[in-house]
């Protein structure tokens, strides 16, 4: 690895984290091409499902100067024809004399075109800023090798970790910019979950009010609803964006919820989670952000099925009132939920704190169901 291949592979992995919230159930990607003498000829990222591979953007824009030159691209080429023909190919047909690659394809359906490549004779080198590529693609990644979405938990509290006063009420204890913000982090998911009890309290929309022009579907909202309590007048039945209810197998479905309902096992938090996220997959969400109320995030919490926690903090005290999080199945302090913290950030007067847990939760937490859709392969 020289010190050009990482300059120009993070510059793949920047171009990839453009398409970021457009190109679900695909992989973001990026591509950076050079010319024999080294200067760049051509870049490139996918930027919505069903559009051009990264590759083929930037090789359009390289032209003949492709020839000889090298690819750097933050996924493996894909050796998959869907509704764009494999990469693999395309590099060949442009003669590139040489291919960097930060990730391998784990999907089986696409890999398999570094083999491809070395086949006819092109210079593949792998794991060039892997971890870097792999971050700008976690969602993605998860939901193909842990065969579940990918779950952010979002809060917004007080400094003392309070989401709501001993009244109840709640709005508003961030600021505008930190709910604006919050919207462009539902407008890059798939999915935003809410629990019954935070409809019934609150009747938000959930909804990403900011464009999201690259989007090929609106974002699913999504309640965690066991006895079937949604109101038939709640806002997020209404018909700004679809809506799926998870209500319990032996639950009695009103009317106006028989559209808008999947029945699941009932489970430790009402509804059996992983249940839940296999029938997300299904959909091709690939991922879900947990928006309310803290007994639905310290359910998902427990069982080890949250991969990133996104936290606004407002520089306020309440002192009693409810907590942000639920129980979360800690009942000693060895059995802490150890986060690190990846990115803090001043949001108005509030502050956005970026944090991963330090240990993975159990890929194993998501049981395997008899009618699991076919995974997508990449850039389908």
């Amino acid at each position: 690895m020289t010190s050009g291949d990482i300059l120009h592979m993070r510059r793949a992995i920047a171009l990839a984290a453009r398409g970021l919230g457009g190109t679900s159930p695909n992989p973001v990607v990026g591509c950076v091409i050079l010319d024999p003498s080294g200067e760049v000829a051509g870049e490139g990222f996918h930027a919505y499902a069903g559009g051009p591979h990264a590759e083929v953007v930037a090789l359009r824009e390289a032209g003949e100067r492709a020839r000889g030159g090298t690819a750097y691209v933050t996924l493996e080429p894909c050796n998959h024809t869907g509704r764009t023909g494999p990469c693999s190919t395309a590099l060949l047909e442009a003669g590139v004399a040489r291919v960097v690659v930060a990730v391998s394809d784990p999907n089986p359906k696409a890999a398999g075109g570094a083999a491809v490549l070395r086949r006819h004779g092109v210079l593949v080198d792998e794991g060039v800023l892997t971890a870097e590529a792999e971050e700008v693609n976690a969602a993605w990644l998860t939901f193909v090798r842990a065969g579940r979405p990918y779950v952010t938990w979002k809060f917004a509290a007080t400094v003392d970790g309070r989401s709501a006063a001993e009244d109840g009420t709640s709005q508003w204890i961030t600021s505008p910019e930190a709910r604006a913000d919050v919207h462009r982090l539902r407008a890059g998911s798939d999915a935003v979950v809410a629990g019954i009890g935070t409809v019934l309290a609150d009747d938000p929309r959930l909804t990403a009010r900011v464009p999201t022009p690259l989007r090929a579907a609106p974002v699913l909202r999504v309640v965690v609803d066991p006895g079937a309590r949604t109101p038939a007048a709640a806002r997020v039945l209404d018909s700004e964006a679809p809506t799926l209810v998870a209500v319990a197998e032996d639950a009695t479905v009103p009317a106006h919820l028989s559209h808008h309902a999947v029945r699941l096992p009932r489970g430790p938090g009402g509804i059996d989670l992983p249940a839940l996220l296999a029938e997300l997959h299904d959909r091709q969400v690939v991922s879900v952000l947990i928006e309310g109320g803290p007994t639905l995030a310290g359910a998902f919490l427990r069982e080890g099925l949250v991969d990133r926690v996104v936290g606004y903090l407002a520089p306020a005290l309440l002192g009693a009132g409810a907590a942000a999080l639920g129980p979360a199945g800690v009942s000693t302090i060895t059995e802490i939920h150890r986060l690190e913290f990846a990115e803090v950030t001043p949001v108005g007067p509030d502050l956005k704190l970026v944090l991963r847990p330090k240990s993975p939760g159990p890929q194993s937490a998501v049981r395997p169901r008899s009618t699991v859709r076919p995974q997508s392969p990449k850039e389908s």
